[in-house]
């Protein structure tokens, strides 16, 4: 670093999503609404649960943790986006690029390990429900918590480990709207195959581990409901997992595009695209998908109102 013809890169500078100043100003609309309805969607939804003691259960744990990760995520990248929309070329210096990568790994590992936790969960309700309090004990839910940002600590730093093991000499140009892994990658001086194999596999294992959780809790499930004599008892079980099945495939499929598959099989625009659906889409619709299609959420939610209107 800093040798012969090279100089240190001290800041990146991120490109963003698109250069031209009309587009720009829709966009900075749009995302800065999108925005909006994330913290206020994600934040009710952590109020409601915290207010309503009847959704004091294991899932409604899971699922406010799940709107933090949802909006820590979205915090990570978001800003920055915004700024881009009204600032040509937005500097970042090499150690915040890095550390918003760390934050962003942080939170989407865990919502992958928070999903399995979710999958795991609705099997015991659904098909051992006698044993539901035993195996959801107070303990386990702590710790099924515990483990999801534990993975997405060790997960982040396996990324940011291997960009701190690398030297930024030029250029410093970031063609995204924030400082993907892999855009930032390709600014590296000189390094070997090591920096794209040993995050792949780290954030491979994840997926393929909490997919194998998820797949195996609904094959379980299924084959209960195909047990069930009872019309109504069906609806209500495959109504209870409709939500998080939406969440995972949503989740899931954008993930799996953007960190396993091949760099060489998709364009960059391609990668930007589908980093704005798991970045900002996404945690705007997890609100959405498990309050308008959730019936205890949603008699949750009139029972708080009527209370507030009760006191008015």
């Amino acid at each position: 670093m800093g040798t012969g013809n090279y100089t240190t890169v001290k800041e990146f500078i991120i490109l963003g999503l698109t250069e031209n100043a009309t587009t720009c100003v829709i966009l900075f609309i749009v995302f800065l609404g999108i925005y909006v309805v994330i913290l206020m969607g994600n934040v009710g939804i952590i109020m409601l649960i915290r207010s309503s003691p009847q959704l004091h259960t294991p899932m409604y744990l899971f699922l406010s943790h799940l709107a933090f990760v949802d909006i820590g995520e979205s915090s990570s990248v978001t800003p920055l986006m915004l700024t881009g929309f009204l600032k040509k070329g937005t500097s970042i210096s090499v150690a915040g690029c890095i550390a918003q990568l760390c934050f962003v790994g942080i939170f989407g590992t865990a919502e992958c390990f928070l999903l399995a936790a979710m999958a795991y969960d609705r099997y015991v309700a659904i098909c051992s429900p006698l044993l539901y309090s035993t195996h959801m004990s107070p303990r386990i839910c702590i710790l099924l918590v515990g483990v999801s940002y534990v993975g997405g600590y060790v997960n982040a730093w396996v990324f940011t480990g291997c960009l701190l093991s690398l030297s930024f000499c030029g250029p410093n140009k970031v063609n995204h709207f924030f400082c993907d892994y892999s855009p930032v990658l390709k600014l590296s001086c000189f390094h070997d195959f090591t920096p794209e194999i040993i995050p792949a596999i780290s954030s491979g294992s994840i997926i393929v581990a909490t997919v194998f959780v998820i797949v195996l809790s609904y094959v379980y499930i299924l084959f209960s409901i195909l047990k069930m004599h009872s019309t109504e008892g069906r609806h209500k079980a495959f109504s209870t997992c409709t939500s998080h099945l939406t969440a995972v495939t949503l989740y899931y499929g954008t993930i799996t595009f953007t960190y396993v598959m091949p760099k060489s099989s998709y364009s960059t625009d391609e990668n930007k695209v589908v980093s704005v659906f798991y970045t900002v889409v996404i945690p705007m619709l997890n609100p959405l998908i498990y309050s308008l299609r959730n019936k205890e959420v949603k008699d949750a939610m009139q029972k708080l109102m009527a209370r507030a209107h009760w006191w008015s």
